[in-house]
């Protein structure tokens, strides 16, 4: 088939086979390789045992490390019995065989750490523990009893319940009935602390008190980014910032009577903060953590170029935390964003003084005037909830996973636009590989991710508060993102800001109706106060002055909304595809994401290049062809890659694809009517049908953390960092190095 057009046309058309495009080696790429576990006809290991009893079931084995797992196991035993199940272990506690049930697998865990890491005697730590609930009588999973009286709870921990709402209403109903001050919920995969602080409120504590201290020892510790590292709830407990919120607005966010997207931005805004003002530690953490291992870790200092360690297995990660709690930290700065045991009010004046600090730093995110709406006593559980959480990380997929939720319940999702996954921004960067000097723009931006991770790229270093040095200052000030939403402008605002070290090119704008911007940029003086000095910056952009059309822009990233249509006709009448029959027919409506091809190749210069996700039926629909004439006259098509219809889960089950293309351009792209065009589909969905993300396992079957302590997105778009299998950014690489395109060769 000769010419570019007619030959996509007929690619598009069938997107769902485009792996057949590929060629041999990168198909070989692009294959997953999970390990299959056959368990018969072999010995079981641990690790067997294990996996087969724990299969199907909720409950996970991550908070508890190689030696606590091996500890237990030795005293598991196989008995002849009818029973599905033969394996007991001897109870630690009750002295006598049980069966191992996932239950029972975790219990025994646990109960093993309160007595051999917290101290505990065993006789103060009871299995089953009969708790009253009137004339009815139910049985606590494990308790720990007060030290001078040894039938008063002091401790319940729950593993019945294997999902943290229902556990947790469990715990509460315990807790309540036996007066224990200290409740803790876990499934082995997650874990939570709290203080009783009255019948009603549950407070996070960060964790619970051994055999010699008090639950005063606990709240009132002196706390810096050391402890803040060592005791990251995210990585500890293996929870989400999402999961967090979620608690929160169970406990008391969702009848407090305010705006819960502004309470959890304004601690959120406020959290990062006090841990910005400690990027001072980091460095000392950082420089003094990588004489220890010998090598860099990832988030480190910038100038070390020594291949960070793998963190595979959780050897590498062991050996980072234990490199960690090597450090002093006698100087260091003690984190104020802490509930430690102050009165209410005083806490709520603390953190209001520092949201006020943070505001005075990152300007044009909130009113000046800004405070915290929240009671007293809700704003002390919000901020117990979060204060361990370690915030800075590799990606942003922690915060951002957070305020989608958060913006979604403010009905953003109904116009069809939805936070990118990181994993899914990182091929697009990494692809279209952005260079120093040039400039960049998302003209959807969402929470800022194209923009945010182009930084990362430039700068070579991730999201953390370290200082952006000198020289790289010019580079970040060429990134851009604008979009039509307040809230998601302002997220993307403080992310950005704290990437870029206090300046951000992100502007509250609608790409699509550029006509009216001057409504804004010339007329409105507090959007000319917030973002006045990044629009010029744009502006200095600008193909012709004071014309907001065109510009010279050497890369754009977006995904634009790609729900609902425009209507009126003054903003359709602005673009070619605004009309049909080569422009005699004017059209009643277009989708938004259509006008949003043009718009974003209107930013690009010559040469320059674009990934946009786009829904696939733009790329095959007999009713789109004029789409893809108007895109094969103005660019080449670099790369399709269908995307896993669960990667927008759940919000939209739609199947979307990412385009690549580049400008023509006499030099760095000449015009040609036939060429290769890389294809790929994502075999992989990082979701599963819920819309939960799907996390890599190591080799025993747990959860594993990468070198900055997160989990891992299982999915096959990249390598990330060398954690996963090579994937389609690194066969798109090949591809193009060896096509020799303009911005690979």
């Amino acid at each position: 088939m000769h010419g570019a057009t007619s030959r996509l046309q007929a690619c598009f058309r069938n997107l769902s086979q485009a792996t057949h495009h590929l060629a041999l080696s990168q198909r070989a790429l692009l294959k997953s390789n999970p390990q299959h576990l056959s368990l018969q006809g072999t010995v079981m290991t641990h690790g067997n045992i294990l996996q087969a009893i724990l299969k199907d079931s909720n409950y996970h084995l991550v908070l508890f490390d190689q030696q606590e797992i091996a500890n237990v196991m030795k005293k598991v035993s196989v008995k002849e019995t009818k029973i599905k199940n033969p394996h007991f272990v001897k109870c630690i506690v009750r002295d006598k065989d049980v069966q191992l049930t996932p239950e029972e697998i975790v219990r025994q865990l646990f109960a093993t750490r309160l007595v051999k890491q917290y101290g505990y005697p065993k006789e103060r730590v009871r299995c089953e523990h009969p708790v009253a609930f009137g004339r009815e009588t139910k049985k606590a999973d494990l308790v720990v009893f007060e030290k001078d009286r040894h039938e008063t709870v002091y401790i319940v921990i729950e593993v019945k319940r294997p999902q943290l709402k229902e556990g947790k209403a469990q715990l509460r109903s315990y807790c309540n009935a036996t007066g224990a001050p200290i409740g803790v919920w876990t499934n082995g995969g997650k874990v939570s602390y709290y203080h009783r602080k009255d019948p009603n409120y549950f407070e996070d504590i960060t964790d619970i008190p051994n055999s010699q201290q008090t639950l005063a020892d606990i709240v009132g510790e002196r706390f810096t980014l050391k402890d803040l590292v060592l005791k990251d709830k995210l990585a500890k407990e293996r929870k989400s910032l999402k999961d967090i919120v979620l608690e929160m607005e169970d406990e008391v966010l969702a009848n407090a009577g305010v705006d819960v997207f502004e309470e959890v931005f304004k601690l959120i805004f406020t959290k990062l903060y006090d841990e910005f003002l400690s990027k001072a530690d980091k460095e000392v953490i950082n420089h003094l953590v990588t004489q220890v291992l010998g090598t860099a870790v990832h988030d480190t200092l910038p100038g070390y170029s020594e291949t960070p360690p793998g963190y595979l297995g959780g050897t590498d990660y062991e050996a980072l935390q234990n490199a960690v709690r090597g450090v002093g930290d006698h100087g260091f700065r003690t984190l104020e964003f802490r509930n430690t045991g102050q009165t209410d009010t005083e806490l709520k004046k603390k953190i209001q003084n520092l949201f006020d600090r943070a505001k005075g730093e990152w300007r044009g995110v909130f009113p000046e005037g800004a405070q915290f709406e929240l009671e007293d006593s809700h704003l002390a559980i919000c901020v117990s909830s979060l204060q361990d959480v370690k915030l800075f990380n590799s990606n942003l997929l922690v915060v951002d996973e957070a305020f989608e939720y958060l913006v979604n319940k403010s009905a953003k999702g109904e116009k069809g636009q939805y936070f990118t996954p990181r994993h899914v921004i990182d091929m697009c960067v990494q692809m279209l590989n952005p260079k120093r000097g040039e400039y960049m723009i998302d003209t959807a931006s969402g929470s800022c991710g194209f923009p945010v991770h182009t930084i990362f790229q430039l700068t070579g270093h991730l999201f953390s508060n370290m200082e952006v040095r000198p020289e790289e200052k010019d580079d970040v000030l060429k990134v851009f993102g604008m979009d039509f939403d307040e809230k998601t402008v302002r997220v993307a605002r403080t992310l950005n800001l704290i990437a870029g070290d206090g300046e951000a090119n992100v502007l509250h704008l609608n790409a699509l109706d550029f006509k009216r911007w001057n409504e804004k940029t010339e007329k409105d003086t507090k959007w000319i106060n917030t973002y006045g000095r990044g629009f010029q910056r744009l502006a200095n952009r600008r193909v012709v002055p004071d014309e907001n059309k065109q510009f010279n822009f050497d890369l754009v990233m977006a995904n634009p909304p790609f729900a609902g249509d425009i209507k009126e006709s003054r903003l359709l009448h602005q673009y070619e595809l605004g009309f049909k029959d080569g422009g005699r027919k004017a059209q009643n409506k277009v989708g938004r994401d259509i006008l949003f091809i043009e718009r974003n190749l209107d930013f690009l210069k010559p040469g320059g290049r674009m990934a946009i996700v786009l829904p696939q039926g733009r790329l095959n629909n007999t009713s789109d062809k004029h789409i893809r004439a108007f895109l094969t006259e103005r660019a080449r098509i670099l790369a399709i890659v269908g995307l896993h219809q669960n990667t927008f889960k759940p919000h939209t089950g739609t199947k979307t694809s990412v385009l690549f293309v580049q400008k023509w351009d006499a030099q760095l792209c000449p015009k040609k009517d036939d060429y290769p065009i890389f294809f790929a589909v994502s075999e992989k969905g990082c979701k599963d049908n819920s819309g939960d993300y799907v996390y890599r396992k190591n080799e025993n079957g747990l959860d594993k953390l990468d070198r900055n302590e997160h989990l891992i997105v299982d999915h096959d778009l990249h390598n990330h960092g060398g954690e996963l299998p090579d994937g389609i950014a690194e066969a798109f690489i090949e591809w193009a190095k060896s096509e020799r395109l303009s911005f690979w060769s």
